[in-house]
Order: structure tokens, then C-alpha cells, then sequence
């Protein structure tokens, strides 16, 4: 089994992140502060491996983020 730990990032959800996650859910009329911070840690191009494709595919769209989004 290969580990995934190496390809990954590890990123704060500080003050600033949770504003802009804030301001992401207001555009995208969505609520959950924990998949609009994980978009905005996406970079374009970047996969998103996930279970909730209804909340994370509109909150890339509104964020303007072209992201491969892989359901788990």
C-alpha cells in the first residue's frame, strides 16, 4: 500500500483563511466553513480527494478554481 502523507500539504486555518472561507460561502450560499477553507488551500490544477462532491464542486466554481475533484 502506498502512503499518501508525502504528496500532502498541511496548511493552518488561521483568522485570514477563515474570512475568506467566509466571504467564498456568502458567494456560493453554502455553510460549511471546513469545505470552503479545503477549496481555497486548492490550488488550479490541483485534485481534491473527496465524499461530498455537492459541497466541494460548487464552492470551486465559485472560488474560480479548476480543480480535479476525485470522489472517495
Amino acid at each position: 500500500m502506498r502512503c499518501l502523507l508525502p504528496a500532502l500539504d498541511i496548511a493552518s486555518l488561521d483568522a485570514t483563511m477563515g474570512r475568506r472561507a467566509g466571504a467564498l460561502l456568502g458567494r456560493a450560499r453554502m455553510t460549511d466553513v471546513i469545505d470552503a477553507a479545503l477549496v481555497l488551500f486548492a490550488l488550479d490544477g490541483d485534485s481534491l480527494m473527496t465524499a461530498d462532491l455537492d459541497h466541494i464542486e460548487p464552492l470551486a466554481v465559485a472560488a474560480g478554481l479548476h480543480i480535479d475533484i476525485v470522489p472517495v
